[in-house]
């Protein structure tokens, strides 16, 4: 998807901040956070408690306890024959899905924080181990 079908799909005309960076970063009202890579959508990161919330099998997967949601996962995984791949800082992702589970730390607290991406970086261990971005300097070109 483009910026603009991105925009459109969340009903909105454009987003609160563009960021930019080396990722072409959006953030949108209510926690979305895009990213793009070439011009195209990447990666959607969801905010653990300002983002919208997000199902998998009727279980919300934002604002969990990050344990209980991995164990969620785990489950998941082994009744429907997901592949599953952990990083380096221990988050769980469903690779067939394109479903990575952070956790985020709100008031103290570790909360559960989905970030969904697009296959090839999902492959790649340096984007599957800085996801969701935020924090990644821009890059001299």
């Amino acid at each position: 998807m483009s910026p603009t079908e991105v925009a459109d799909a969340l009903r909105v005309s454009e987003p609160q901040e563009l960021v930019g960076g080396p990722y072409g970063q959006e953030d949108f009202v209510d926690g979305v956070k895009v990213f793009y890579d070439a011009g195209k959508l990447a990666c959607i990161a969801l905010d653990a408690v300002t983002g919208p919330q997000v199902l998998l099998a009727s279980f919300a997967l934002a604002g969990r306890d990050p344990e209980q949601a991995h164990q969620f996962l785990l489950d998941y995984a082994a009744e429907h024959g997901s592949c599953l791949l952990y990083t380096l800082d221990d988050s769980l992702a469903l690779t067939d899905l394109g479903v990575l589970l952070r956790s985020q730390e709100v008031g103290g607290v570790r909360m559960s924080r989905p970030v969904f991406v697009k296959e090839d970086w999902l492959e790649s261990e340096y984007y599957r181990d800085h996801l969701p971005l935020e924090d990644v300097p821009a890059t001299d070109a």
